[in-house]
């Protein structure tokens, strides 16, 4: 079975992607301006190209992890190059979506476009789900426990308390993943039922017969994945840790590579990466496409201690045009292929 497809040539648009670029550019452009920001500054800072080469090993090994994850939960019925497109596609979704809608909706689509069901595409986006959340849960309690209440002290010149949404976010989070769990495992068909009984209050009655879906796509996921041996959960959490340890270490080599003075202290490393989970929660729920701005505003509070002085905007920039832009434009490329091999494959499916 195959979802109704949505309009992805609408989604997608030209409009609709040049919007969140421009957003984007807008930004980086803005964040370099308020900085005052002087290209003299760069002339006398010793830059490593040693960790430059490290961020960039780390993108991929981040992608690479990513694809690696989507063939152990689809049991290899995706080939390399049909999960490097998922993945791909699934970025660019996230990309140019605001981020606290997520590309998990349009991954529901790609996934069952590449012929698998609409349960196992359901519980497949579920549980890649689950799994970061329940690595971001593990990460932040560990850290807790090296590095004690400072992985809550950054991020002093931001205009609201970070300490207050980091916790806010981290118990939204655990209750997510709970809820995930608890839908997928124990009582599907309940949790629909709650869902359906909640939106059928007045004011949230528009929103039941989206409700009513999800519970519906909720235990056809249930179905899909009970019953799973533990070395497939095992093998696709090893993945999970692998793919988001990568991502935070672009930043962390980012920094080693604008400080190379700094070496690699595992105690400071650790720190880099504890400021990291503080900023994700922010990001995680921007109203912004790929949240455009808000890493930048937010990267230069949380790290203008970490580099020289009116040189936190450039890093910036330097850190989304190595892990956010070139999603946009892989997504560009990518996209119109995909949909033309979709296509062909519909064709010679159905040929009338």
């Amino acid at each position: 079975m195959k979802t109704s497809a949505p309009n992805i040539n609408s989604v997608f648009s030209l409009k609709r992607v040049l919007i969140p670029i421009a957003i984007g550019i807008g930004f980086s452009a803005y964040s370099l301006w308020a900085s005052k920001f002087d290209l003299n500054v760069l002339q006398g800072i010793e830059v490593s190209l040693h960790y430059i080469l490290l961020a960039l090993c780390c993108m991929v090994m981040r992608d690479l992890m990513y694809i690696i994850r989507i063939r152990i939960l689809t049991e290899n019925q995706l080939s390399w190059m049909d999960s490097w497109h998922v993945v791909m596609l699934w970025e660019f979704a996230s990309s140019v979506t605001p981020s606290m809608v997520g590309g998990s909706v349009f991954a529901i689509y790609f996934i069952n476009q590449e012929g698998l069901t609409l349960g196992k595409s359901t519980a497949i986006a579920l549980t890649t789900a689950m799994l970061d959340e329940i690595f971001y849960i593990l990460a932040v309690a560990l850290l807790l426990m090296i590095v004690g209440t400072n992985l809550v002290h950054f991020g002093d010149s931001l205009p609201f308390d970070p300490m207050f949404f980091f916790f806010l976010g981290y118990a939204v989070i655990i209750a997510m993943t709970a809820g995930i769990t608890l839908g997928i495992f124990v009582a599907p068909h309940g949790i629909k039922k709650l869902l359906v009984k909640l939106f059928s209050i007045s004011f949230l009655k528009k929103w039941r017969p989206k409700m009513e879906k999800t519970g519906d796509e909720l235990i056809m996921a249930s179905v899909e994945l009970k019953g799973k041996p533990f070395g497939y959960w095992a093998k696709a959490f090893i993945a999970t840790a692998f793919t988001w340890t990568a991502r935070f270490m672009v930043l962390n080599f980012l920094i080693l590579a604008i400080n190379p003075e700094l070496g690699f202290n595992l105690m400071q490393q650790l720190l880099f990466f504890a400021k990291q989970l503080v900023m994700w929660v922010i990001l995680m729920i921007s109203p912004t496409p790929g949240a455009s701005g808000i890493a930048e505003i937010s990267f230069t509070a949380f790290f203008r201690h970490d580099f020289p002085e009116h040189t936190q905007a450039a890093v910036a920039v330097l850190w989304r045009a190595i892990s956010y832009y070139p999603y946009l434009a892989i997504g560009l490329m990518v996209l119109p292929v995909w949909l033309r091999k979709i296509q062909v494959n519909l064709y010679q499916k159905n040929p009338k």
